[in-house]
């Protein structure tokens, strides 16, 4: 099952039970080396799925810097479900997180 770690809308229980058709186990994680930021975002049904224009994003930040967030266990398909709700202003990347976990998450595409 893939992990993803997630620190923004993902963790909502609507944009799961929206996205996943359930609610996903969590355990919670850092990520080091980045920053929180935020985009405002224009696709209605993702707006309509988390209730708000103003997402989080994980933008390169320093050494000292940590994002926290959780990891969810998706399903191949949760996951394929997961890439077409982030927007283009995203990109999916395999980081390792502060526990030593192998983990994808979302950061700018820019």
């Amino acid at each position: 099952m893939p992990l993803i770690f997630t620190y923004g809308t993902l963790r909502d229980p609507a944009v799961q039970r929206s996205l996943f058709g359930r609610l996903v186990p969590s355990e919670d994680d850092a990520m080091p080396g980045f920053r929180l930021d935020h985009v405002t975002i224009t696709d209605p049904a993702v707006i309509a799925a988390s209730g708000t224009d103003r997402h989080r994003i994980l933008r390169p930040g320093a050494a000292a810097d940590v994002v926290e967030g959780a990891c969810l266990h998706l399903t191949d398909e949760e996951l394929a479900a997961a890439d077409r709700y982030e927007v283009d202003d995203y990109v999916r990347v395999q980081v390792t997180l502060s526990s030593g976990r192998l983990a994808w998450v979302y950061v700018a595409a820019d």
